[in-house]
């Protein structure tokens, strides 16, 4: 690397003598500055280029990304050498990065072996035999890539230092002691060998760390430190320093995302305690690493008995007001947590603008090596004990003035010009600040420059607390504007400072300062008083005094006029001096520097014991504080607070008196339950006694789904659904048809059973059918997975999954996604947990691509997903409804919700026992202990006082009743509770849970040690138990309790053990929850009490408070849920008299209360104020209200529940239905419901665990928590003055986005909070979302609602009803009706082959000419002879007017199934969709001409013919003109080929029309063409681009399905001749070529063929549902071609499907029938047949009775059945009717009446078609045209050539007037009128008179014309026998230009 300075030092040996001088009196005891080096300056040397690119390069420089290389500035090992580098370490400099040669191929480069993969880690060579030769050291080398772990190495003598730290030669000879390969003689060669993976110049120096020695078993261990430099000043040893990390590490700035931020130590805790690293700040963005040698930082004179809390050296130098803004923008102050070394292996991201802290420190020092982008330009050094120390956890600031906005034109790029340091800017902190002052000053930075600090900086704490409420000057005019400001009212420093003193006069003696607090006083002050009044600096000192004066001594104001230090120096100076007795300390001095050349600046310094000790605490974060207790635990400082607690409260040995009352016991125990404390029996009959049996309902929860869970259920799938709808092609619910999943949960092995045990009661996993119901127990646990180490290899198996299932609907569930929302970058292993893992699981790529995949993140404090980088959309939100909204009438036996907001109101109820307590004779003795013990964290002070306050309880209540006045009455009556609560009558030995919170583990697993010592010392051992509840291990639980359980349970299996909380149900046990976070755990009903007196001040934000009291929700009875009462002032008064005569001296004595006397004899507190029993009625009459007050969650349990599966969530334990529908003992559990015993006169009898013989549902009371004063301060807020926790900051891993923001208010909904937060807050750098893309993710959904309200059993009912939908899509409904089944009369027998017709014995079958298809339901039946055998009754007069729908049932589709427009899959997308390249695939449009004898003229209809279809086609030579379509032969015998071509007549359904045929013909080639109308053909061919179009003349652009029904059957004969003459002149016979064609509608979906012969077994299958099997339309169809003599068939068909033919199999395999939706039509055959082409309606039975009376057969196959879709969108459906003129205002709806009028009348013409008028007309007002033939079947209407319906109340008889035509016998028949309709020549007069009438029947002829109608007239010598009236002539009511239809009627004479 070189000397080189860049000219800035001629001489590198003054260089390293400058290092060491500094170094020395860094390290010397005197405090003194040496003054030679305040006076050294470095020689200036002209700066060269350009300075801004130069930092610019360097920064990038350092940006890049270098593998495996820890932070440096994560100190996270305990020892101290780490931060006592030499000097080559450059803490100074930014570490180059160090380009290491790459490992050769083929070479291991595993962390911790060797390049030939030999393990050199000390944990495995430990015991190995290894071979040093002589000259040669063992010593151990950290490599940073696996920092838990020392390399062995072996490394020459003469190379390393003496015991004095000298005379080591430079450079390096060593062997690797794993493969043996000798001789490196260079250390970065060595390095290399062993994968130290460096990122920095390989130095042995910083790399090998201690000498290894053997220990007396010969293994080999960690040895003394290599001392590689003078190691005089340390005082202790060599093991000391191994434990104990430097008391002058700085907190990490949580702030800021700082190493120590949400991770501090990559390492677990068994290696390391933790350390706390000083990180000085950083001059060069980003780029510069300054922490790492911290040994400067270490208090003068520090010995191992003053080591302190790490409440760290925190000092500054800020800059004044002239900084601008550095280069990019930002304040060129950065703070440590900024710096960022070039890798982000384990690290974290550099700060936002928004983080730069007031209270960076600023590097002066001497440059160092490799400093090539310092600016020596007027550099001044530091005086080398002044320390620059950052803050901690900096919030939000610059150096800025408040008011004069920083001006950017500064010369300052990126460097800060410090100015030469004046005497007054630098502070020294005295030697033994804390240990004679006993108080740890805390600095709020407010306005201005704070000096330097040296000396003992480890006992003073700079907070930036309260440092944004300065900062109003940065807000931008938009914020300004959403707090309608402007920037003329922003507050003068002369305000704010007297705002300032204002808020800390008037704080209370036990109440800390909060930021949001005074951001709202501040923006309150901004509001109402616009620029607030002027303050001249000479009137700020005495209006400061005066503000000062209110406070009673507690506010002092100090105004001094060179600097802010001179005033923090005297304050300091008068704090050790003063005598500390006589000494009474104001709890803050506010200190003003009236400056004239800086205006007023200011800052306060914090001298309360409670409020100074509780900011430092508040700084740390929740891990940090965890690791700072662990340290003093490990490092032995508890000491003098455990043999304090080793005597009882009356000075007596505490374990002496156990042992002697366990001699006393001799054996005995006090009796488990059934008895009294009093009554001992032997512990082998005790441990023998099983409690009495319950009734085994008891525990048979019913799981179910309560309306609040469905609502949310259903609201997460409307949002899965409108994520589908979006068009944004991010999720395709159409393609997936089953459901999967996988719940991610925090790492908590009982939440893993919880979740298991849910997802088992509920039967999810069945009714998604991904298990069976026998597997489905067991696997359930396969679908919980937790966030620890092995998550990796589960969620890799479940991508697996996902990528090979693209037709499954995957969700993957993270709950309790709140918890670790760390990033994974800056995710490492701390305090034992693992970091950053679901970072890594949920934000993954492979997660976020995945268009299968759904991500629902549920947490009950969703804050931390709600910033401004939230992935979730705000519109992806679904919150839990709010109580109001699920009001409705309930019985006050339901159960409602009672969650923290009803907690914080209860405080109003006015009962003298609240359930949320303070319990504050316990905060009195917290604090006369936290003065005795400054050192130790006030969580372990606050434990040790617990553990002591319980075991005292319990001996006080067995052993020494003289304790009781020495008890907290809280803890008292928690602990009799505890134990009497078993022996109550009635409760079956059933008792309470008590919760009691204890973060620390260390600190847990010492409270349950102790206990259960107590517990068995005094014989209690089988009365409660005392668990264990940490997260990462199983619930365990002696083996009686488990019995007991197990009796209680009525459980036979001798293996069943607790795995939840839940299962702890009745039994009396202490639960000591232990864990950073609580994790969402579902505790059990008999949970009584909640015991959070350790949760104190450091849980600042609104997330850490919320989720301990979270632990205490669920549902109560509504009765106990009352109406807040007007007076609350009574509600502590009891307890503040006991409270207050706690005298304020250093015993900690409870004095005798006023309730001691009753609390002897009674055995309970209720006169004390703190009753055991719940809210007593005594006190209070619960609300008589069915409404319950806001906050309360009403679950409705109304009959809408019944028809849910039954299931819930923690609702499962929690709620209990209506005594109607459980058993009431479901409800009865002991569960926090037992009365205590003195307030039996006011016990409830539902209170008692018996069911009452009313069966009411026993009533549950909310739990009772107990809080510290803190804590319970911030939960009262709603209700008091104090700041409520609704107003802190959301979480810790978020920050404000503004320094002042409107208020939240406390009645916001879920959504408005989510937007307030998602305006007002943004992510940390550690935060999971910090570099979260711009837009959210599509995919991901939020489910938030109230801690243990039942998320669990509303997702889990989504998951079920979200396969449900996806079924639904996959599922029809289609036509379901039977038909008509005519009376079997036939004689014939049935053919002996069903298989296929024989023709013979098909032309036996009869005719059955009547329509039966459910269709036709409304239309005139046909006369047969049958009909007069079988007379079925007419529907009854009127009945018809009732539109019944057709009936449908909702179908699975099948694999053969049709399919509309929006199907899309991989098979048969070539078939539907365009190629991706063009929009639309290439098309030819080609004329086909041909003349129709019908029609009479010469028609033109046009093809569109895709590229790929044109081989079915045969063009000209020239290759253009279509000359026709090809047929096959019908001698072909392919099995492949399908002959006919298929033509789809479709209007209106382009995109719901069946028209994808692919999968139904197997993929078969086949010729399918659609028959569209013209405006129609651009629509059809953008949605099906690949079919053939057949597109019809615009002539028909108005027609109905007749007209294309002809035109298809025109075409297809015209073809047909066309094909003849083709192959003809080939040598094909006429006759072979294939002449038929296929017509099917476009809403077949779905062919069913029924076995013939299954008759006999379906009557044995139960559902019948295997005799019906999905065939493929191609079987149909290969089927039906196979036929024998097929081309003597006119027309083959099937029939409909409905769903009893499941169960009957047909009479007939064949008949003779009508045809119709799906038919194979003889072109040739029926070549004189056509269709009626102005049909509407009915055109197919008009043509099958035409076909059938031209002699012709009609065959229908019974074995096949057609399945069709209903589709209410398109196809021939009616028109709208209106009328042709619009003048006509009121739309009323015309009658059919009225469709029809007399010709030239003037009634309202109609715009619709002649025709459809007529048939509509006829169809409904028949009944005045036939008035004879209603109901008359004998007497039908005669109807010639035609059929039309003309009502189903008349029938018709059909008969042909062609010669040779086959008609009914109709001899002897009367008929009751005649119909004409439209007649051709072949009607004559002379066969008219061959029928009979009756007397009166009537007549109605149509015409086309008027003429036309004369004619007929005249032409039938209608005249001779019916008689016309002029008024008997009609039209249909159109205006001449569309050519109207006449008709008369007359009367038969």
């Amino acid at each position: 690397m070189g000397n080189s300075y860049a000219g800035q030092l001629k001489s590198a040996r003054f260089e390293e003598a400058l290092h060491n001088s500094i170094e020395a009196s860094l390290r010397s005891s005197s405090g003194d500055p040496q003054p030679i080096f305040t006076q050294l300056y470095l020689e200036p040397d002209p700066y060269p280029g350009n300075m801004e690119a130069e930092i610019k390069s360097k920064a990038d420089l350092h940006g890049g990304d270098l593998p495996g290389h820890k932070l440096m500035n994560s100190h996270s090992s305990n020892d101290l050498e780490e931060l006592e580098d030499d000097d080559d370490s450059d803490s100074c400099s930014p570490p180059l990065p160090y380009l290491q040669a790459p490992a050769p191929d083929g070479c291991c480069t595993l962390d911790g072996f060797c390049q030939a993969g030999k393990d050199l880690r000390l944990v495995s060579m430990a015991t190995e035999p290894i071979e040093v030769p002589a000259g040669f050291e063992l010593v151990g080398a950290k490599s940073p890539s696996v920092p838990e772990h020392i390399l062995v190495c072996a490394v020459d003598r003469r190379f390393l230092p003496d015991e004095n730290g000298k005379n080591a030669l430079l450079g390096f000879s060593g062997n690797c002691v794993g493969c043996g390969e000798k001789g490196f003689r260079y250390f970065t060669e060595f390095s290399n060998h062993i994968n130290l993976k460096l990122s920095t110049q390989p130095k042995k120096q910083k790399h090998l760390k201690y000498y290894l020695v053997k220990n007396s078993q010969g293994a080999l261990c960690k040895g003394p430190l290599i001392c590689w430099k003078d190691c005089k000043t340390r005082h202790f040893s060599s093991s000391a320093s191994n434990s104990k990390p430097s008391s002058s590490s700085s907190l990490c700035s949580k702030e800021n995302g700082g190493t120590n931020g949400p991770s501090s130590s990559p390492f677990s805790l068994s290696d390391s305690p933790p350390t706390r690293t000083a990180q000085a700040s950083t001059v060069f963005f980003g780029s510069q690493d300054l922490s790492r040698d911290c040994s400067f930082l270490k208090p003068l004179g520090s010995t191992p008995g003053n080591k302190t809390l790490p409440i760290v050296p925190t000092a500054l130098r800020v800059n004044g007001p002239t900084n601008g803004l550095g280069v990019d923008g930002r304040p060129p102050l950065l703070s440590p947590s900024q710096v960022s070394i070039g890798h982000q292996g384990q690290g974290y991201r550099t700060a936002d603008l928004g983080d730069s802290p007031v209270s960076s420190a600023m590097n002066s020092g001497p440059p160092k090596k490799r400093h090539r982008s310092w600016h020596p330009t007027s550099l001044v050094p530091v005086p080398p004990t002044a320390v620059p120390v950052p803050a901690i956890r900096p919030i939000v600031c610059s150096p800025g003035a408040v008011l004069g906005v920083p001006s950017p034109q500064q010369p300052v790029t990126g460097v800060i010009q410090p100015q030469p340091i004046t005497a007054g800017e630098t502070v020294i902190i005295p030697n033994n600040l804390l240990n004679s002052s006993g108080v740890r000053p805390v600095i709020l930075i407010g306005h201005g420059t704070l000096p330097y600090f040296y000396g003992n900086v480890g006992d003073i704490v700079v907070s930036p607390l309260l440092v944004s409420c300065y900062k109003s000057s940065q807000l931008t005019e938009k914020t300004l504007e959403t707090l309608g400001l402007n920037s003329s009212q922003l507050l003068s420093v002369e305000t704010m400072i007297l705002l300032t003193l204002q808020y800390l006069a008037r704080l209370g003696s036990q109440q800390i300062p909060l930021r949001e607090e005074l951001e709202q006083i501040v923006l309150k002050a901004m509001l109402c008083c616009p620029g607030g009044p002027s303050i001249s600096p000479s009137q700020l000192p005495w209006l400061a005094r005066l503000e000062a004066s209110v406070s009673g001594g507690s506010v002092q104001v100090v105004v001094t006029h060179n600097s802010l230090g001179e005033g923090i120096s005297e304050s300091l100076r008068s704090l050790t001096e003063g005598p500390r007795q006589q000494q009474c300390l104001p709890t803050y001095v506010v200190l003003i520097c009236a400056s004239k050349m800086s205006g007023n600046e200011f800052c306060v310094l914090v001298l309360g014991k409670y409020q100074a000790r509780a900011l430092a605490e508040g700084m740390l974060t929740t891990n940090e504080f965890l690791k700072e207790i662990s340290y003093e635990l490990i490092t032995g400082k508890v000491s003098v607070l455990a043999s304090h607690f080793k005597t009882t409260s009356l000075g007596d040995n505490l374990d002496k008196q156990l042992v002697r009352y366990q001699r006393r016991r001799k054996g005995q125990v006090i009796q488990p339950f059934q008895g009294d404390v009093t009554d001992h029996i032997h512990s082998q009959e005790a441990a023998s006694m099983s409690p009495p049996s319950v009734r085994a309902e008891l525990l048979s929860k019913v799981f179910q789904i309560y309306p609040a869970q469905l609502s949310v259920a259903r609201s997460l799938l409307s949002q899965v659904c409108s994520i589908a709808d979006s068009g944004s092609q991010n999720l395709d619910l159409g393609r997936f048809c089953k459901v999967d999943f996988l719940v991610l949960v925090p790492p908590s092995h009982v939440l893993v059973h919880q979740t298991a045990q849910r997802i088992r009661q509920s039967g999810v996993l069945v009714d998604l059918g991904i298990e069976d119901a026998s597997s489905a127990y067991q696997k359930s646990d396969k679908y919980v997975v937790r966030l620890d180490g092995d998550v990796h290899a589960k969620m890799e198996a479940f991508m697996r999954k996902v990528k090979q299932n693209p037709y499954t609907l995957f969700v993957l569930i993270h709950d309790n996604s709140h918890v670790d929302l760390t990033s994974a970058l800056s995710g490492s292993v701390c305090h034992g947990e693992l970091q950053g893992l679901a970072d890594r699981v949920v934000n993954c790529q492979e997660v976020l691509d995945a268009m299968n995949l759904l991500v629902l993140q549920v947490s009950c404090f969703p804050y931390t997903l709600q910033t401004r980088q939230s992935r979730i959309s705000i519109h992806n939100e679904v919150h839990w409804p709010s109580n109001e909204s699920l009001q409705r009438e309930q019985s006050p036996s339901e159960l409602v919700y009672f969650g923290l907001s009803d907690y914080s109101s209860s405080l109003q109820w006015g009962v003298a026992s609240p359930i949320l307590r303070c319990d504050d004779a316990f905060e009195k003795m917290v604090h006369t202990l936290l003065e005795r013990h400054p050192h130790l964290h006030s969580m372990v002070i606050r434990s040790y006082l617990l553990i002591q306050q319980y075991t005292e309880a319990m001996m006080a209540l067995t052993s020494s009743p003289s304790l009781r006045d020495h008890i907290t009455p809280e803890t008292l009556a928690m602990v009799e509770d505890l134990i009497n609560a078993p022996n109550r009558e009635g409760s079956q030995g059933r008792g309470h849970m008590l919760l009691v919170r204890v973060p620390s583990l260390q600190l847990a697993m010492l409270a349950r040690e102790r206990l259960e010592d107590v517990r068995d010392k005094l014989g209690l051992q089988l009365c409660f138990a005392v668990l264990l509840g940490s997260p990462a291990s199983e619930l365990n639980l002696p083996k009686e309790f488990t019995n007991r359980l197990r009796a209680w349970r009525r459980c036979e299996n001798d293996d069943w053990v607790p795995r939840t909380y839940e299962d702890l149900e009745g039994l009396p046990c202490i639960v000591i929850l232990t864990g950073k976070d609580p994790l969402g755990e579902t505790f059990p009903r008999s949970l009584k009490y909640s015991d959070l007196r350790l949760i104190d001040s450091s849980y600042l934000t609104r997330t850490a408070l919320e989720q301990e009291v979270g632990l205490a929700c669920s549902y109560v009875s509504m009765g106990v849920v009352q109406e807040p009462k007007k007076d609350t002032g009574t509600q502590e008064s009891d307890r503040d008299k006991a409270a207050s005569s706690l005298n304020d001296g250093d015993e900690l004595e409870r004095p005798q209360s006023n309730g001691s006397a009753a609390t002897r004899t009674s055995g309970s507190l209720a006169e004390n104020g703190v009753s055991s029993s719940d809210l007593a009625d005594s006190f209070q009459k619960p609300s008589t209200s069915t409404c319950p007050p806001e906050g309360v969650s009403t679950m409705d349990m109304s009959t809408e529940t019944q028809g849910f599966k039954q299931e819930c969530d923690s609702l499962g334990s929690q709620l209990c239905s209506k005594a109607s529908k459980t058993p009431p003992s479901l409800c009865s559990s002991s569960a926090s419901s037992s009365p205590s015993p003195s307030s039996s006169s006011t016990q409830r009898p539902s209170q008692s665990t018996q069911c009452d013989r009313d069966s009411k549902p026993a009533r549950v009371s909310p739990r009772t928590v107990i809080m510290s004063r803190a804590a319970y301060n911030l939960l009262a807020g709603e209700s008091g003055s104090h700041l409520s926790s609704i107003s802190l900051l959301p979480h810790a891993d978020v920050a404000w986005s503004s320094p002042l923001r409107p208020p939240i208010a406390h009645n916001m909904q879920g959504g408005e909070q989510s937007m307030y937060y998602r305006q007002w807050t943004v992510t940390r750098q550690h935060h999971a979302d910090y570099e979260a893309p711009s837009v959210p993710h599509p995919r991901r959904l939020l489910l938030s609602g109230p801690p243990q309200v039942g998320k669990t059993g509303a997702y889990l009912q989504f998951l079920r009803i979200l396969f449900r939908m996806l079924i639904r899509l996959s599922e029809v409904d289609v036509y379901d009706e039977e038909e008509d089944e005519e009376e079997e009369t036939s004689e014939v027998s049935t053919p002996v082959n069903t298989q296929l017709p024989d023709i013979e014995e098909v032309r036996k079958l009869p005719f059955d000419p009547n329509p039966r298809d459910p269709k036709f339901k409304k239309a005139s039946p046909v006369y047969s002879d049958k009909m007069r055998k079988c007379l079925k009754g007419f529907k009854q007069e009127g009945e018809e007017h009732i539109p019944d729908k057709q009936e449908t049932k909702s179908i699975r589709l099948s694999r053969f199934a049709t399919h509309n427009a929006f199907h899309h899959c991989e098979q048969c997308q070539h078939y539907c969709e365009a190629g991706p390249a063009t929009q639309l695939p290439e098309c030819t449009f080609h004329a086909f001409t041909f003349s129709s004898s019908m029609l009479g003229e010469e028609v033109q209809l046009q093809f569109v013919i895709p590229k790929a279809k044109e081989q079915h086609f045969v063009f000209s030579q020239q290759g253009s003109h279509l000359e026709s379509m090809r047929l096959p032969l019908v001698s072909t015998k392919d099995p492949d080929l399908l002959k006919s071509p298929i033509f789809t007549p479709t209007t209106g359904r382009h995109e719901h029309g069946l028209l994808n045929i692919y999968h139904a013909m197997e993929g078969a080639t086949h010729l399918h063409i659609l028959v569209v109308k013209q405006f129609e053909m651009p629509l059809y061919r953008k949605y099906w681009p690949n079919h053939i179009l057949l597109v019809l003349p615009a002539m028909f652009n108005n027609a109905g399905v007749g007209a294309a029904r002809f035109m298809i059957k025109e075409l297809s004969y015209h073809n047909l001749e066309l094909e003849r003459n083709r192959l003809e002149e080939q040598g094909v016979k006429r006759q072979d070529v294939w002449p038929f064609i296929v017509m099917m509608d476009d809403s077949c979906v779905m062919w069913n063929a029924q076995q013939p012969g299954d008759s006999s077994s379906l009557s044995e299958t139960a559902d019948g549902s295997s005799a019906l099997t999905s065939v493929s339309l191609k079987t149909v169809l290969q089927h039906m071609e196979t036929t024998p003599k097929i081309s003597l068939y006119a027309m083959c068909g099937i029939r409909k499907w409905s769903s009893s033919l499941a169960f009957k199999s047909p009479s007939n395999p064949f008949s003779r029938c009508h045809l119709h939706d799906f038919v194979m039509l003889n072109v040739d055959l029926t070549q004189n047949v056509q269709y009626d082409l102005n049909r509407y309606s009915c055109e197919e039975v008009d043509f099958n009775l035409r076909v059938n009376s031209s002699g012709l057969l009609l065959c229908r196959f019974n074995y096949f059945s057609l399945m069709k879709k209903h589709i209410p969108i398109g196809g021939n459906k009616d028109f709208l009717v209106k009328p042709k003129l619009m003048e006509i205002e009121n739309p009323t709806s015309i009658s059919p009446s009225q469709y029809v009028c007399a010709p030239d009348s003037e009634q309202t013409l109609l715009d619709a078609p002649a025709q459809f008028l007529l048939e509509r007309f006829l169809q409904s007002c028949s009944h005045r045209l036939f008035p004879n033939a209603i109901h008359n079947r004998d007497n039908p209407v005669l109807s010639i050539d035609s059929y039309l319906n003309i009502s189903p109340e008349i029938s018709v008889c059909y008969i042909n007037s062609r010669p040779h035509s086959t008609n009914l016998n109709y001899q002897g028949l009367v008929f009751s009128g005649l119909l004409l309709y439209l007649c051709d020549s072949f009607v004559v007069s002379g066969l008219l008179k061959k029928f009979r009438f009756l007397k009166g029947a009537t007549l109605c002829v149509i015409c086309q014309d008027r003429s036309s109608l004369r004619q007929t007239i005249v032409r039938l010598e209608l005249e001779d026998q019916w008689q016309f009236r002029l008024r008997d002539e009609f039209q249909t009511a159109n205006c001449s230009e569309d050519r109207p239809l006449y008709f008369l009627t007359g009367r038969h004479v």
